[in-house]
């Protein structure tokens, strides 16, 4: 058993995206997210500047000072919500895209961290591995819509409490995410690979948390995928497999 943490694992991850021999597998990860993110983000700014707009427009003018404030107000209350909700729902899309290549990453980080010859081949594979993938991907997408939908109504309906919960349900959903790729790998089945990962609940949370904290983030979040990817398949290498 390895005697790093969830954090550790996942600060791993950025170095490993640097390696030689990996660099070109991170190339798709990250073109995905960087393109879905920036199309997304766009989009979703705009949307609430105008949702801002419109709120305050339905303020009698007399309340000017308060308009004033709401704007103030409103705007951090919106991108703090956004981000939130951002980072998991579009990763879930984002690594729905490039599943067989987030597989073919782990698969070649695992051959480096245990030591194999990383070879040149991998892409065909990739390939030929799109209808298995999207199904895994499918299971992850069945086991999340539902406790999505329950923790969504959570996050609007109790305030602080329900973006806390929020917030610990994309941890653990990035950790399954994330994971799930070097245990995919195996053919380990996915009732199985959850299992595992509760097993080892404390470098699980810790894992998702970093990775939903760096998906927050402008411009890191872009990296976020590869490195995620590498993080975890080095947790698998030197804890999650052990169990």
């Amino acid at each position: 058993m390895s005697s790093n943490n969830g954090v550790d694992f996942f600060f791993d991850g950025f170095r490993l995206i640097r390696t030689k021999g990996l660099k070109r597998f991170v190339f798709v990860p990250l073109a995905v997210n960087l393109i879905l993110f920036s199309v997304a983000l766009y989009f979703l700014v705009g949307e609430i500047d105008e949702s801002i707009k419109y709120i305050i427009d339905l303020v009698p003018e007399w309340l000017g000072w308060i308009k004033d404030g709401l704007t103030y107000v409103l705007w951090p209350l919106a991108l703090i919500s956004i981000l939130l909700v951002f980072a998991l729902v579009f990763g879930t899309l984002a690594n729905w895209i490039a599943a067989p290549f987030n597989g073919l990453l782990a698969e070649k980080a695992e051959r480096y961290l245990t030591g194999q010859d990383l070879g040149d081949s991998g892409l065909l594979d990739a390939f030929k591995d799109i209808p298995r993938t999207l199904g895994r991907e499918l299971s992850k997408l069945i086991y999340y819509i539902p406790r999505a939908i329950g923790f969504l109504l959570l996050f609007f309906l109790l305030p602080i409490i329900g973006q806390v919960l929020w917030f610990l349900f994309s941890a653990w959903m990035m950790a399954v995410q994330y994971c799930d790729y070097p245990f995919d790998n195996h053919k380990i089945p996915f009732k199985t690979m959850r299992s595992v990962l509760n097993s080892s609940r404390s470098n699980s949370f810790s894992f998702g948390i970093m990775v939903s904290v760096f998906s927050m983030i402008p411009i890191v979040n872009f990296l976020v995928m590869p490195v995620a990817i590498c993080g975890a398949t080095k947790m698998w290498v030197e804890d999650l497999r052990h169990r």
